[in-house]
């Protein structure tokens, strides 16, 4: 029996998280689980998986729980509690489910604690790969990337040697806007970005697609999980989704891993690993899928991907202003704020505005992060 914590409990990841936990109730048990502000969701999590102890960032709605529910369970608050969770607690797989920045220091604990770690939050790896991927090997901690297309490069070089990799290619779906002009996403609404074809996500990943600048982080992660040069990571868009990423190799073949897309596959592949357990809940049906097309990123309208390679080439701290950027810069679109073209505005201006630093600590990437937003939240 495996004992989870979950951070991110309420979101697309955590909910399919529980759900593969729920299919192997003699396999997993949840120790604690953590949310933002959603209560309501957590409070039928707990009558579920009966964890231990659980978070509310919001230090309002963690008020509101405990009044709720009494002396039942351990509530605690803020960051400081899901660095508590990560930190204090007996479990064996720490599942970072959160999105954003805010996943990087309950991650630095569980690595810490030489956990598994299964890792959906790219934001970790983006804003501090050298630093976490050192931490990982001086912890003997284990990474597996959740994302549908680590997951499935991980998956592919399982029994292969890395110096025999010719490249890796991540698929991406090229959202909502694929086959949009340029000229045309000056005018895209709110439900336009927020209407992927393929994927069910949370409002900040779902207009990260809308962009590709969550391609852009995830050509970023690839580099620090896999440990490859910068020139072979390529991006490939795939728009049926059924290819979830390729490894090709020095002798010209290609692995890839292809399923229907679900995200409890990924989950239960990190959760499970080195075994594969069987599960009813992704079929792939072959004769039901028409085509599988493909076709080379489009950089002058994705700017946010090719921002992304830029700064993945001068490292640094120059990661930790793309993604403090993006995440404000995200927020104001989705409030109205801003229109959806002045995303990649934002970012250009923050990259040319704040110092980057060479080898950054953990100290220097908080502030990086801290001066960022402080700086692109004026931008308008």
């Amino acid at each position: 029996m495996k004992k989870i914590v979950l951070l991110g409990s309420t979101g697309s990841i955590g909910v399919n998280t529980l759900k593969v936990v729920k299919t192997f109730p003699d396999k997993f048990s949840v120790e604690a689980l953590s949310v933002n502000t959603n209560i309501q969701l957590l409070k039928e999590q707990i009558k579920v998986f009966a964890p231990k102890v659980v978070a509310v960032t919001d230090r309002a709605k963690a008020k509101e729980l405990r009044e709720e529910i009494g002396n039942s369970i351990k509530v605690l608050e803020g960051e400081e509690g899901l660095k508590e969770i990560a930190a204090s607690s007996e479990y064996d797989i720490f599942v970072g489910a959160m999105v954003g920045f805010a996943g990087l220091a309950p991650t630095i604990e569980a690595i810490k604690r030489g956990k598994r770690i299964a890792l959906a939050n790219k934001e970790t790896l983006v804003v501090a790969g050298e630093l976490v991927t050192s931490l990982i090997q001086e912890n003997n901690a284990e990474l597996i990337p959740v994302d549908s297309e680590h997951s499935a490069i991980y998956q592919s070089l399982v029994g292969e040697k890395i110096n025999e990799v010719e490249k890796i290619i991540l698929t991406a779906s090229g959202g909502p806007f694929l086959h949009r002009t340029k000229s045309e996403l000056d005018s895209v609404t709110i439900e336009d970005a927020l209407n992927h074809p393929n994927w069910k996500m949370g409002s900040k990943i779902t207009i990260d697609s809308a962009t590709m600048m969550n391609k852009g982080l995830e050509v970023i992660e690839a580099f620090w999980l896999f440990n490859l040069p910068k020139n072979k990571i390529e991006v490939v868009i795939h728009p049926q989704s059924i290819i979830h990423s390729m490894v090709e190799f020095v002798d010209g073949s290609i692995k890839a891993q292809l399923s229907t897309p679900d995200m409890k596959l990924p989950i239960q592949y990190a959760l499970t690993y080195p075994d594969r357990l069987p599960a009813s809940h992704v079929e792939t049906k072959f004769h039901a899928i028409k085509n599988l097309t493909f076709f080379e990123p489009d950089f002058d309208k994705f700017e946010c991907l090719k921002l992304a390679y830029n700064v993945m080439e001068i490292g640094g701290t120059a990661p930790c202003i793309l993604n403090a950027s993006n995440e404000v810069a995200v927020e104001k679109f989705l409030t109205g704020k801003i229109g959806f073209t002045k995303i990649p505005y934002i970012i250009n201006k923050s990259l040319e505005k704040i110092e980057n630093h060479k080898h950054p600590d953990i100290a220097q990437i908080f502030e990086c992060d801290k001066e960022t937003r402080l700086f692109a939240g004026q931008l308008s």
